[in-house]
């Protein structure tokens, strides 16, 4: 046997072990159950993912909110559109139902098996996968239902995380947008329409507020793309009402009554795909008129809501989870807090198993009860299923027995992580109002939220991580406190000096403290005091003459947050402090 005849057997047992020929390699790249497809002639829905993905990490360099998504949406959009032109021409030639996206470099095809190996043995296509519909998981229980507008006293999720003492102070989510995808939004709920940013007051505009991601299929009691924000279950209002609810009157249920919100929705009757949330996360990220035309990044929320999940008992799985990562990531990277509910699969260790929750760039939320004990249902860590080992939760908020509205007018109570992911949203919308500089600085938002925390331990061991840890994985860092939140933010500016430092007690306080500046020796110094609004409303020129000075402050100051700013000739630093 020569060398050459040795070499052909070779190749010949390595393809027959190996199952597949050189004709049929396109394969590998190609999700077992979509193979299974009976003939040729039935049509499949599958997703698409290109190799080229580009790569938004620079916006991290960058300042702004909008700075940021600008950067994020432009780089994303023209890769793109300059990848997918093989595709899309292939596509429309063979006159087949496709759509294209960009937050994710993929396309959601409804085709049949043999549309599907054309693009599979195309170079540029990284894999195909499944586009399962899957089945949210809907509150675990509910509480009685009353449909009529007869609660007076605040909501306990507000109390116990002192939303309602930073409304004092004067933040309630001013300026802020919120987003969520869900089953959709009774807009015109009186908990709901004042809080809507396509409402004005006398008329609704639905352009760049709402998106409905259900095009096919049977669309519910909305129909399908609906013009309007609609909501063919109850799960999306109820959410939306946690986060920013207020009927004017007794039914002050949301966390940020003064944000704005808009939404998309993204299942059909509670059924969604991973191509409906991506479509969602693509339209958060640049919102569109209603003819889902002329994106505009400038429009994007700061938060979002995603209470839902994406099982492996539904059909997401290993080899599909990067599709809807690289979506999440890429809408962080644009400056937008993605929250995610952990799941309600409790209360064994490795329950959180379903994107998006089990992804880093995702703010993972566990349910707590009025007691602040984990609820049994919420979902807890290690993420195992994806071989991270990622510790999850990463926050915790109330979750037990929530009242918001629901469609028609009413109002109920539900429990489930669902409700509490909205009091975290609502919680980043009173962060940003009290600090607007913190806008699209996702990963300062999120280290005050889980710095700030009621620390709560569990006798629950996951893994290598101990109950008694924090943060752990069952409660994450705990549960949240958003005047502590508040209070513990301190922007400083050119701090690298660590021997100049300056001190405020007490604080908060009512309008008299004491200033201590240690370092701060100097013949011309400038002390000023800002409102949140950056209106100065103190200044004075100080002469200090020793290095650790102390100075009091009293000053008939309306409660809120302000900032004191110290100017010298060799630096200048700025902290804040609040007057209760």
């Amino acid at each position: 046997m020569n060398l050459f005849t040795k070499y052909l057997l070779l190749a010949s047992i390595f393809f027959i072990f190996s199952g597949f020929t050189e004709d049929d390699s396109w394969q590998v790249k190609v999700d077992k159950e979509l193979l299974n497809t009976p003939t040729s002639t039935n049509k499949i829905e599958f997703i698409v993912l290109l190799k080229e993905q580009a790569d938004v990490s620079g916006a991290k360099l960058l300042k702004t909110k909008e700075e940021k998504g600008e950067y994020v949406f432009t780089k994303l959009k023209a890769t793109a559109t300059q990848t997918q032109k093989g595709l899309i021409n292939l596509l429309e030639k063979k006159d087949v139902i496709y759509k294209s996206f960009y937050l994710v470099n993929s396309l959601w095809v409804w085709g049949t098996i043999e549309d599907l190996e054309d693009l599979a043995r195309l170079p540029e296509v990284e894999k195909i996968t499944v586009n399962p519909h899957i089945q949210f998981e809907g509150p675990v229980s509910k509480g009685d239902n009353t449909t009529t507008a007869k609660k007076k006293a605040l909501e306990w999720g507000i109390t116990t995380t002192k939303a309602d003492q930073v409304w004092a102070l004067g933040y309630k989510g001013q300026g802020v947008v919120i987003g969520g995808q869900d089953t959709g939004y009774e807009w015109d709920h009186p908990a709901l329409k004042g809080k809507y940013r396509g409402w004005n007051g006398s008329t609704a505009n639905h352009n760049y507020n709402w998106h409905d991601a259900i095009t096919t299929g049977n669309g519910g009691s909305c129909g399908l793309n609906s013009p309007f924000p609609c909501d063919d279950d109850r799960h999306g209002t109820h959410t939306m009402g946690t986060m920013v609810g207020d009927d004017g009157g007794a039914n002050q249920i949301g966390m940020a009554p003064d944000a704005k919100w808009i939404g998309c929705r993204n299942m059909d009757e509670g059924n969604g795909t991973p191509a409906t949330y991506i479509e969602c996360f693509e339209w958060f990220l640049a919102p569109t008129d209603l003819n889902n035309l002329n994106p505009d990044p400038t429009k994007a929320p700061h938060v979002i809501n995603n209470s839902w999940g994406c099982p492996l008992s539904e059909g997401c799985n290993p080899s599909n989870f990067s599709t809807m990562e690289i979506a999440v990531n890429n809408l962080k990277l644009a400056g937008v807090v993605v929250v995610v509910s952990a799941g309600n699969s409790g209360p064994d260790c490795g329950s959180i198993d379903d994107p998006s929750a089990i992804f880093e760039s995702s703010f993972s939320v566990g349910a707590t009860n009025v007691s602040d004990n984990i609820a049994g249902f919420s979902s807890r860590g290690l993420v195992t299923v994806d071989g991270s080992n990622r510790l999850k939760p990463d926050i915790s908020a109330p979750g037990v027995d929530v009242r918001s509205c629901i469609p028609g007018g009413g109002y109920d109570s539900f429990s489930g992580t669902s409700m509490a992911g909205p009091h975290v949203v609502g919680m980043v919308a009173l962060i940003i109002s009290a600090y607007p500089t913190l806008a699209g600085n996702v990963d300062s938002i999120e280290t005050i939220i889980k710095n700030s925390a009621l620390h709560l331990t569990s006798n629950q061991d996951c893994g290598t991580v101990l109950g008694s840890s924090i943060p752990n994985a069952v409660y994450g860092y705990g549960r949240i406190d958003v005047l502590a939140a508040i209070n513990s933010v301190a922007l400083n500016v050119n701090d690298n000096n660590t021997t100049n430092q300056v001190l405020i007690y007490p604080n908060p306080s009512n309008g008299n403290f004491n200033l201590i500046m240690n370092g701060f020796k100097d013949d011309n110094t400038t002390v000023e005091i800002f409102d949140a609004l950056g209106k100065t409303v103190v200044s004075r020129n100080l002469v200090i003459t020793t290095n650790n000075f102390k100075q009091n402050f009293d000053y008939k100051l309306a409660k809120g947050v302000y900032f004191i700013k110290i100017t010298n000739g060799k630096e200048v630093k700025t902290i804040h402090f609040v007057v209760q």
